[in-house]
């Protein structure tokens, strides 16, 4: 059994630096985007919709590069679970990049327990910017 795991050491090995980066990428990224949220941007009950309507070609190729790398991001942390990095968290990060119908609602979900809603508003007040409002 030892024996055959060996075979795949190089998969092995190249998925725990993947997941090393990831970590100390999230490091710097998660407080970036956290402060780029708008304060109010959780505080209606529903997203206000764009209503421009047609997506030129180049917004679409974007979306779905968004998505794929969303996706990509999922795997990465299913894998995580198992091997040393942060699973739970990257795959949160892929499911916020993905665009699905709901999404607004486990975001808003998500961001207002308490603790969470907490931890986020402590990396907002050490960059300056104002908490987020929840709506109730």
């Amino acid at each position: 059994m030892l024996e055959s795991l060996l075979e795949f050491k190089f998969i092995f090995v190249g998925l725990a630096w993947g997941s090393l980066v990831l970590f100390i990428v999230s490091l710097a990224v998660i407080p970036w985007l956290v402060t780029k949220i708008p304060a109010d941007y959780f505080h209606e009950e529903r997203r206000r919709r764009d209503s421009t309507g047609e997506r030129s070609l180049y917004l679409q190729l974007l979306l779905g590069f968004k998505n794929l790398c969303g996706c990509l991001l999922i795997l990465l942390g299913l894998v995580m679970l198992v091997l040393p990095g942060q699973g739970i968290l990257t795959i949160v990060i892929g499911l916020f990049l993905m665009n699905f119908p709901g999404k607004y609602r486990l975001e808003r979900s998500l961001v207002s327990r308490p603790k969470v809603l907490d931890s986020l508003n402590w990396i907002r007040a050490k960059a300056q910017k104002p908490p987020l409002i929840v709506g109730s």
